[in-house]
């Protein structure tokens, strides 16, 4: 019955129409006759006039759509001037309407950000992230999808599918002279990284193929935009000038667009400096050369006509090659054979690469779930007091339905009043929402992980806001707009009638809106209490080790000059260093470590124990790193002076170790041998104490079996990690410590 219910409508608008025809005619008809003409050469002029029916038809038609504009319009402005008239209300509805828009459209400007932004480069969805199926477990790697230069090297011989490959390293560079000298984020880039992206110099050039090549020294250095703003004041000198990375003199020769920052989702890079110079920017760095270093992230832009699955193919038929000549020596033969077996594959890297996805992508839906319901109570509120409102207006409705009104003005009156309200509170929640996605961006930054998001707004977040605003309309404003124009004018004029919000078959729908926003809040209680419950204990947790009152320190010794160039007397000078540290006013000890709590890195050995074989997290340290972070020792001893490199090595060992690998019995005295791998030879350990279990990557991971063992007895490192503790503000303790370094050496390095 739809399609003679939309004739008989049709039929019925061509009537009315007619009839608007008829009645132009018969005016201008009029008009003639009243110049003398007769009625037969008057309704010829007419016609000859106004050029036809069809001519009047449309005449008609453009008059009744300006009516519609400036009858909407009209409606708007009556819908300020009645808002106007309630501060009060206007006020709390736009304020409700305001926040529960901004936060909702903060939470989706995190996910568009994180999620669904493409990357900034011409045609994003031909970019394919190569890694190993399944991800990279072999090896010293930064990630599941990270490779060696070396596998990259012969993906760029060996593959045909992509039009150009890139690789880039995250990593971060002093910049500037010793007295204005910072750190910032830098790019380890391939010589074909920008043009392969698609990336153009917004000044300058930028790197190409040729400055890409072995040994190739200093090639110079590309700047982000944001740095050559903040660095060089956005200076067309910039280009060729000098700027000092890591004490070496390079010249500036290209500057990127604003809008490109980094391939990599929730990071930014300031300075980008070609791989090949690595060496000569740090000499006797391996990472080019060690095949079982992987910290490369390696993209390809595929060819015209060509599909992922087709490159994922051609990938996997070259795998065996490439990861046979590429087989790292010194490994088990299990290991080795594990790495032969991989395969490489290729993934869209449209939305570019991000850790941040694995991390919060969960939580940010969830997030986006309870701002909504939190939307949806205050809709069902303003709603209530939209009904409400209604009532106190029935006499006004009453009387502009008996004047002649009809209840379709009134209605489109009533959703004027709403939109407007849903488009106000949708602006400022727009404003809102930068402000709450930077805020929640800078709470879970830190100082040494600073996250970078393009928050700026896209046509997904202003759809979004739109269709949220336009939501929140239909739903507080719908339905009391249909119930403030059923009102009887009859009984509304009544001296003492019932309310509308009081009439029974009214107020079932106030009794559901209230029922309903009773059953979400509920909802919302309960998740809010799992959500503290969650928050308390983590804040509660004990993570095994002293949170407050710690202040980490990393030293550069590499710049310095010792006079004996023998391991022996570095290491002598560090401990020195490290007890000069100790020694200042208000520490209370101090200790190295290679690894810091909580920072996501990790380190791996194989070892045997009495022929029982496994895995465990090792971990070098030196006396007073235990005290440093108040781990006690809970059997045995720690570490001291009496670990030496001529002495028998010795390790100390977690509680999860013991109950893992020695179920509960006296780990002291008995020995851990590690298992060979490159650069690290098969060594005997004698167990000398247990230390009390602590969290090692995650608070909410399980504490892994972990062996510490003493800094004193392996080749010393140019870079230190220095455990301080103190109960001084960290703030003077920070200053202490710069102050008694620079004292030692200027040429030490310091971060904090």
């Amino acid at each position: 019955m739809n399609w003679l219910q939309r004739l008989f409508r049709k039929r019925q608008l061509e009537a009315e129409l007619d009839k608007e025809i008829q009645d132009h005619l018969q005016r201008q008809i009029a008009d003639y006759q009243r110049s003398g003409l007769t009625e037969k050469e008057a309704r010829r002029r007419a016609l000859l006039t106004f050029g036809g029916v069809e001519q009047i038809r449309e005449e008609c038609r453009e008059s009744r759509g300006t009516r519609w504009v400036e009858s909407t319009l009209q409606d708007v402005r009556f819908a300020l001037r009645t808002l106007s008239k309630n501060p009060a209300f206007t006020f709390t509805a736009i304020a409700t309407l305001a926040a529960g828009i901004g936060a909702n459209a903060a939470i989706f400007a995190l996910l568009n950000a994180v999620r669904l932004r493409s990357l900034p480069v011409p045609d994003p969805q031909k970019l394919a992230l190569i890694q190993i199926e399944g991800g990279n477990h072999f090896g010293v790697l930064r990630g599941p999808q990270a490779l060696s230069y070396a596998v990259f090297e012969r993906i760029r011989q060996l593959e045909h599918g992509f039009s150009g490959v890139l690789a880039w390293a995250p990593d971060s560079f002093r910049v500037g002279n010793k007295l204005s000298e910072h750190r910032v984020n830098g790019l380890w880039v391939s010589g074909g990284f920008f043009s392969t992206l698609g990336i153009s110099p917004a000044q300058g050039r930028l790197f190409s193929e040729r400055d890409d090549h072995p040994a190739c020294g200093i090639q110079g250095v590309v700047i982000s935009n944001a740095f050559w703003r903040s660095e060089f004041g956005g200076r067309d000198s910039a280009i060729g000038s000098k700027l000092v990375v890591d004490d070496h003199p390079t010249e500036v020769i290209g500057i990127t667009p604003p809008a490109f920052s980094s391939p990599e989702i929730g990071s930014s890079f300031a300075v980008a400096v070609p791989l090949c110079s690595r060496s000569s920017y740090w000499p006797g760095d391996d990472a080019l050369t060690r095949t079982d270093f992987s910290f490369l992230t390696v993209m390809g832009r595929l060819k015209p006509n060509w599909t992922l699955a087709q490159a994922t193919a051609q990938l996997a038929s070259i795998s065996p090659a490439i990861f046979q000549a590429t087989a790292p020596a010194g490994y088990q033969a299990m290991s080795t054979k594990s790495y032969l077996q991989s395969r490489l594959a290729a993934y869209s890297a449209r939305n570019g690469v991000s850790g941040l996805r694995d991390t919060y992508d969960t939580s940010l839906w969830l997030l986006l779930a309870i701002t909504g319901l939190v939307l949806l109570i205050g809709c069902a509120n303003l709603a209530n007091l939209m009904l409400a409102r209604a009532t106190t207006r029935e006499r006004e409705m009453a009387i502009r339905l008996a004047i002649g009104g009809s209840r379709w003005r009134l209605i489109r009156q009533l959703l004027a009043e709403a939109f407007v309200l849903a488009a106000t509170g949708a602006i400022l929640g727009a404003c809102l929402s930068r402000l709450f996605s930077r805020s929640i961006v800078l709470f879970l930054s830190t100082q040494r992980d600073s996250i970078y998001l393009d928050l700026t707004f896209d046509w997904r977040f202003l759809t979004f806001a739109a269709a949220i605003a336009m939501s929140t309309c239909l739903i507080f404003g719908l339905v009391p707009a249909f119930r403030g124009s059923r009102t009887d004018p009859g009984e509304a004029m009544k001296s003492g009638s019932r309310a509308v919000a009081g009439s029974p078959s009214r107020g079932w729908f106030q009794s559901a809106l209230v029922v309903s926003q009773v059953a979400i809040s509920v909802v919302l209680l309960v998740g809010a209490l799992l959500f503290v419950r969650s928050f308390w204990n983590l804040m509660t947790l004990d993570p095994g080790f002293r949170e407050k009152g710690v202040v980490i320190a990393s030293l550069d010794f590499s710049h310095v000059s010792i006079p004996v160039l023998s391991e022996q007397a570095a290491a002598a000078y560090i401990r020195n260093v490290v007890g000069q540290v100790r020694a200042i006013p208000g520490v209370e000890a101090a200790g190295t470590s290679t690894h810091i709590p909580l920072d996501g890195s990790s380190w791996t050995l194989g070892f045997d124990l009495s022929g029982n074989k496994g895995d465990s997290k090792f971990t070098w340290v030196s006396p007073g790193y235990f005290e440093s972070m108040g781990k006690p020792v809970l059997e045995g001893r720690g570490f001291d002076d009496r670990e030496t490199p001529s002495a028998p090595p010795v390790a100390v060992v977690n509680q999860t170790f013991v109950r893992k690998f020695l179920n509960g019995l006296n780990p002291l005295g008995r020995t851990v041998r590690t298992i060979a791998e490159p650069n690290y030879p098969s060594t005997e350990y004698q167990i000398i104490g247990v230390v009390k279990d602590a969290k090692y990557g995650d608070l909410r991971d399980e504490i892994p079996p972990e062996v510490f063992v003493s800094a004193r007895q392996r080749s010393v490192s140019a870079f230190q990690n220095v455990f301080i503790r103190s109960s001084a503000p960290l703030a003077a303790v920070i200053s202490a410590v710069r102050q008694k370094l620079n004292q030692i050496s200027p040429d030490i390095r310091s971060d904090f």
